[in-house]
C-alpha cells in the first residue's frame, strides 16, 4: 500500500447514504482515484441498503466484481451513493433515506436510480462512479445532472455481487465528468468473472478516438415523436447536427415496436422483482421476524415495514403477472414484444453504425412533481429499449433547456461499446 486517500465532502445534495473518509490505495490505473459505489452494489464490510429499511445494517461479507476490480487497479470506494430503493424509480425520491438533490437545481430530481452516483460526480465529490442500468437508471441521472453515463453491452461488466433487481436487464456501469473518464472507469470493470453465468468474455481496452467520418448515424422518428418535449428535441437535433459537420451521416429510420417496449419492460421487470425479492423475509435477510406469530404475519410483518410503496408496488405487479392464468397474458406477450424490440434494433444495425436520440423526454423533474405512478413510468420511454436488447447506450451532455442539462443518447451494435463511445467522445471534443 501506498499511503491514503482522506475523502470528506460536503455532501448537501444527500447523494452518499454511507462515506468512507479514508482508504487504502496501491499502485494500478486508478491509483489515487476516489470512485463513488451505488448502494445495490456489494462492499465488502461496508453497509449496502439498496436505500431500504428492509437491508439496514446488512453487511456485506465479499466485494462485488466490479468493486474488486476498483480496488486492483488502485481506486478508493469513495462511499456508498443514494438511489431508489431496489433501483425502482426514475428520481431517486424512492429512498428509504431522502431523496437526493441535483447538483444543477437542488429544487429538481437528479433522475434515478443512480443519482446519487450522478449528483456525487456532477457536484465535484468524485470524478468516476459505478451506476447499475436496469432501464435507463445510469443514462436518465446521467442526462439530467450534465455528466456522462455508460450502460454496457448485456454480459460485458459482471453482475456477481449486485443485489439483483431485474436479472436479464440490469447492468453495472461507469459514470464519470467526462468520455475518457467514463471509458478509462470501464477498462477496468469489463471483462469476463466466472461467478456471473452472464457474462462475456469481452474486456475493454480502448482509447476514445474523435474521428467520426463516414459514420451512418439512425435517428428513429419515435425518438422526436409524442412525449418528447420539442425543446428538449431542438437541442437534440442540433448536436446531431454537429455530428453531421464532423462527417457523420444521419439516416431517418423507425422503430415499431417501441409502442410496446415500455410495456414489456415493466412486465418483465416486476416479474423479475417478484421472484428476486422474495428472499427478504425476515429469516435469511432483512430485520428478524417475530417467531411468536405464526410465518404468514410475520413474513408479512417484516416485508410491508421493510419494503417502501414503489418497491410494494412493483412485487404486487410482478406476482399478478407470474400467477398461473395470467402468465401467458403478460409475461409472455412481454417476451414476444421484447424480441421485437431485438429485431428492429438488429434490422436497424444493418443499414447504420450508431442510433442517435434524446437520453430522457424532458429535463429533470421538480421534487415532488411526478406524484403518479404512470407518469413517472412514462418517462423511461427513450431508455428502456436499449435495455430490452441487451445493446450498449451512452448519455453525453448535449446542451440545456431552461438552464437544465440535456442528454444526447447514443445506442450501439451489441459489444460495440467502444463505437459509440468515440461519438460521444467526438461531440464532447468539438463543443469543449
Amino acid at each position: 500500500m501506498a499511503g491514503q486517500i482522506t475523502f470528506e465532502p460536503d455532501d448537501r445534495y444527500n447523494a452518499f447514504l454511507k462515506i468512507c473518509k479514508t482508504a487504502p490505495h496501491g499502485s494500478g490505473k486508478l491509483a489515487g482515484v476516489a470512485v463513488a459505489v451505488k448502494d445495490n452494489i456489494s462492499t465488502q464490510n461496508i453497509e449496502t441498503t439498496c436505500a431500504s429499511k428492509i437491508l439496514k445494517g446488512y453487511i456485506p461479507p465479499y466485494d462485488a466484481h466490479a468493486v474488486g476490480l476498483l480496488k486492483a487497479a488502485g481506486a478508493a470506494i469513495a462511499g456508498k451513493t443514494n438511489m431508489d430503493e431496489f433501483g425502482m424509480g426514475t428520481t431517486t425520491e424512492n429512498s428509504a433515506f431522502g431523496p437526493t438533490l441535483n447538483p444543477c437545481d437542488t429544487g429538481r430530481v437528479p433522475g434515478g436510480s443512480s443519482g446519487g452516483s450522478a449528483a456525487a460526480v456532477a457536484a465535484g465529490m468524485v470524478r468516476m462512479a459505478l451506476g447499475t442500468d436496469t432501464g435507463g437508471s445510469i443514462r436518465c441521472p446521467a442526462a439530467f445532472c450534465g455528466i456522462v453515463g455508460l450502460k454496457p453491452s448485456y454480459g460485458r461488466v459482471s453482475r456477481y455481487g449486485l443485489i439483483a433487481y431485474a436479472n436479464s436487464l440490469e447492468q453495472i456501469g461507469p459514470m464519470g465528468k467526462t468520455v475518457t473518464d467514463v471509458s478509462d472507469l470501464m477498462g477496468v470493470i469489463a471483462g469476463y468473472d466466472r461467478h456471473d453465468s452472464t457474462s462475456r468474455d469481452k474486456p475493454y481496452a480502448h482509447t476514445p478516438r474523435a474521428d467520426i467520418k463516414g459514420l451512418r448515424i439512425g435517428i428513429p422518428q419515435e425518438y422526436f415523436g409524442k412525449g418528447v418535449d420539442p425543446q428538449v428535441a431542438a437541442v437534440v437535433r442540433k448536436a446531431i447536427g454537429r455530428l453531421e459537420e464532423l462527417g457523420a451521416a444521419t439516416i431517418p429510420c423507425s422503430i415499431p415496436s417501441m409502442e410496446y417496449a415500455l410495456a414489456s419492460y415493466y412486465v418483465t421487470c416486476t416479474c423479475e422483482a417478484s421472484s428476486n425479492l422474495a428472499r427478504f423475509d425476515g429469516v435469511r435477510y432483512g430485520p428478524a421476524a417475530d417467531t411468536k406469530k405464526s410465518w404468514h404475519d410475520a413474513y408479512q410483518e417484516v416485508r410491508r415495514d421493510g419494503f417502501g410503496p414503489e418497491v410494494r408496488r412493483r412485487i404486487m405487479l410482478g406476482t399478478f403477472a407470474l400467477t398461473s392464468g395470467y402468465y401467458g397474458k403478460y409475461y409472455a406477450k412481454a417476451q414476444i414484444a421484447r424480441e421485437n424490440v431485438r429485431a428492429d434494433f438488429n434490422r436497424i444495425f444493418a443499414d447504420v453504425d450508431v442510433i442517435a436520440g434524446p437520453t430522457m423526454p424532458t429535463i429533470a423533474f421538480r421534487l415532488k412533481e411526478k406524484s403518479d405512478p404512470l407518469s413517472m413510468y412514462l418517462a423511461d420511454i427513450l431508455t428502456v429499449p436499449a435495455n430490452l436488447a441487451g445493446i450498449p447506450a451512452i448519455s453525453v451532455p448535449c446542451g440545456k433547456s431552461e438552464g437544465m442539462p440535456v442528454g444526447l443518447q447514443i445506442m450501439g451494435r451489441m459489444f460495440e461499446d467502444e463505437r459509440i463511445v468515440d461519438v460521444a467522445y467526438a461531440y464532447e471534443q468539438a463543443v469543449n
